[in-house]
């Protein structure tokens, strides 16, 4: 079942704007603009003062300042249960830290998932606070973003974590940026 949302608001971000919204119980989305799989309209006033809506920009703002701050802002994303799943390894993901796909898999013990894995990436509402942004591919290389790969790139870069190939234009990661991936796949 999909929470109604109660209020949203427009939060002007370094990498363009984003639209948040919230719930009773939490934010419920966080979009770029231009965002794959983003809704074009929501049904919701747009409210700055709501409580989830206000602590979430607050929250995001130090994030581009200080991408080693943590969120706290309670979430209520609507998805499946295996969505659900794959969501909750992403938050376990620390700032400048990189998982592959197969190691949100493996965390999930679900090895042969890799691709729901994938799926469940794309459509993850909540860009940014669940840092699907760090989930990249088997040899590190930066692939699918919802938000694009030029945004994604500027956010592991904002978090050191950028791999270094990839920051160079190239499209495979240096060793160094897999070894770290697949450390933390293990």
């Amino acid at each position: 079942m999909t929470p109604t949302l109660e209020a949203q608001m427009p939060l002007p971000s370094p990498l363009g704007l984003l639209t948040l919204a919230a719930t009773a119980r939490g934010l419920a989305l966080v979009w770029f603009e231009g965002q794959a799989h983003r809704t074009a309209t929501l049904a919701a006033p747009v409210d700055a003062r709501h409580p989830h809506l206000a602590l979430a920009a607050r929250e995001l703002q130090a994030y581009f300042t200080s991408p080693q701050a943590a969120f706290t802002v309670p979430l209520d994303p609507a998805g499946t249960p295996f969505q659900q799943a794959v969501w909750q390894v992403l938050r376990g993901i620390g700032p400048g830290s990189l998982l592959s796909y197969g190691g949100v898999a493996q965390a999930l013990q679900r090895p042969a998932a890799v691709r729901a894995v994938g799926a469940a990436i794309g459509r993850n509402p909540l860009s940014i606070v669940v840092p699907c942004h760090r989930v990249v591919g088997r040899s590190g290389a930066l692939t699918g973003y919802a938000g694009g790969l030029a945004r994604k790139q500027a956010l592991l870069q904002l978090e050191g974590a950028v791999p270094e190939a990839a920051a160079a234009g190239g499209t495979a990661a240096p060793a160094r940026a897999a070894a770290h991936a697949n450390r933390r796949s293990a």
